[in-house]
């Protein structure tokens, strides 16, 4: 590991994903956290996005990025748009591109909920209310 601008950062070489945690700062409106972490997701000097969520409750949201090559990965873990926030950038194991983070989604259900993906992805999802608005408030409706 390699100790930079306070962050731990772990040597990593092969193409792989990477998991990005983040909560907003004390005091930002879950509003403002909202469209900060939306622009970092859409920012398209960063690698590629291929999944992403808020929460509820504490602002922020996870990614999870595909990063290809060494540039890519610095991009990700230099990107200024959080730069106030509580970030930390972990890379996967099995993730190790889009497909693989499917397949492991996949084995996740099978080996330990035996669970089909294919069918719970056709599943309808379910409504709870107005998710956009869940998201700009970071509560539940």
């Amino acid at each position: 590991m390699v100790l930079e601008n306070n962050e731990i950062r772990i040597p990593i070489k092969k193409p792989r994903c990477f998991l990005v945690h983040s909560h907003a700062p004390t005091g930002m409106l879950p509003s403002e956290a909202n469209h900060i972490f939306n622009e970092f997701v859409s920012d398209r000097t960063l690698p590629l996005v291929i999944f992403h969520d808020h929460f509820i409750g504490d602002p922020g949201g996870v990614a999870i990025f595909y990063c290809k090559s060494a540039k890519e990965r610095e991009a990700l873990y230099n990107s200024k748009h959080l730069e106030s926030w509580n970030v930390e950038v972990l890379p996967l194991i099995f993730s190790y591109n889009p497909a693989a983070f499917d397949e492991q989604i996949d084995y996740t259900l099978r080996a330990y909920r035996e669970k089909d993906w294919g069918s719970l992805r056709i599943d309808k999802r379910p409504s709870y209310g107005d998710p956009r608005k869940e998201a700009e408030t970071a509560s539940e409706e």
